[in-house]
């Protein structure tokens, strides 16, 4: 027998010692991945059953799947609570403060990246301090400012309150994305005949479109869940938005799971489907920026 054939036979028990080892491997993984995927999805399927139950399966019979599922839940939030009103409140106030911030934060964040002027770091500073500044402590002090103001009770008072928080933490967050842009590029742009206000718009922003489309994702879904700030400064039932509406159907000690649970799912579709189309425009962010660079 020759040695390679030797060597064949050596090596193929430890091959074959070496594949249970594997199998098992990816076993446990699997293992691990679906009991993740379970943890993570079954609030939420608990949460769709829920709201497809009448009120004796929730509190009497509980089970995993509804025994007479029903929509009631949803056309009473829809018709006699007017939850839609609250859904529009809460698109209106989420999407105004999402654009305004992710554009001032563009600036900002630039200016604090790119150019050099005295207390760049104590403003920087300030920002961040800003962003974890806990709202508990700040709520009382801006109800009285904006009773001051008399925006209180009104969407544009809450789309400002909300801006004092989204600011410093799209700022904060697109300073990162800044300093990985090169400034090679916006000096070969401008080189080229760009200004300075042209090479943030056509090399900084669309190289750093996945950070944007982050900090935008990350401000819209805030402003959308933000409840502190909406319970105190709106009062009247047309200005309240999706967490207010859901927070006012609990009434005394009674919890209304089936409604709850309905505005829950109907709050939460908003979030999937930006999710899901800010997900392709951060790929496609991705593969312009690696093309361009």
């Amino acid at each position: 027998m020759t040695t390679a054939a030797l060597s064949a036979v050596a090596i193929v028990p430890q091959t074959a010692r070496a594949n249970p080892r594997m199998v098992i491997g990816r076993i446990l993984s699997y293992a691990a991945l679906v009991l993740a995927v379970l943890l993570v999805l079954f609030p939420i399927y608990w949460m769709v059953i829920t709201s497809l139950k009448v009120p004796k399966e929730i509190f009497r019979a509980p089970s995993l799947w509804p025994i007479a599922p029903t929509i009631n839940n949803y056309i009473s939030l829809l018709t006699e609570k007017g939850f839609l009103v609250a859904i529009r409140n809460s698109f209106i106030v989420a999407s105004t403060v999402t654009v305004i911030s992710v554009l001032i934060s563009s600036f900002a964040a630039y200016s604090m990246v790119r150019f050099r002027y005295r207390f760049r770091g104590f403003i920087g500073r300030m920002i961040l301090f800003a962003y974890l500044t806990p709202t508990s402590l700040l709520f009382i002090p801006l109800s009285i400012v904006m009773a001051q103001l008399h925006l209180g009770n009104s969407l544009f008072g809450l789309i400002l309150v909300y801006l004092t928080f989204s600011l410093p933490l799209s700022t904060w967050l697109l300073q990162g994305y800044f300093r990985s842009v090169p400034r090679e590029l916006e000096e070969q742009g401008m080189v080229d005949g760009l200004t300075r206000f042209g090479a943030l718009i056509r090399v900084v922003l669309p190289l750093s479109a996945p950070g944007i489309a982050a900090v935008a994702i990350f401000t819209f879904t805030g402003a959308w869940n933000e409840l502190l700030l909406a319970l105190v400064l709106i009062t009247s039932e047309s200005q309240r938005t999706a967490p207010l509406a859901l927070n006012y159907l609990i009434t005394s000690d009674v919890l209304p799971w089936g409604p709850l649970m309905a505005g829950a799912v109907l709050s939460s579709v908003p979030l999937m489907i930006l999710y899901f189309i800010a997900q392709r425009f951060m790929v496609a962010g991705l593969t312009a920026g690696s093309v361009k660079g």
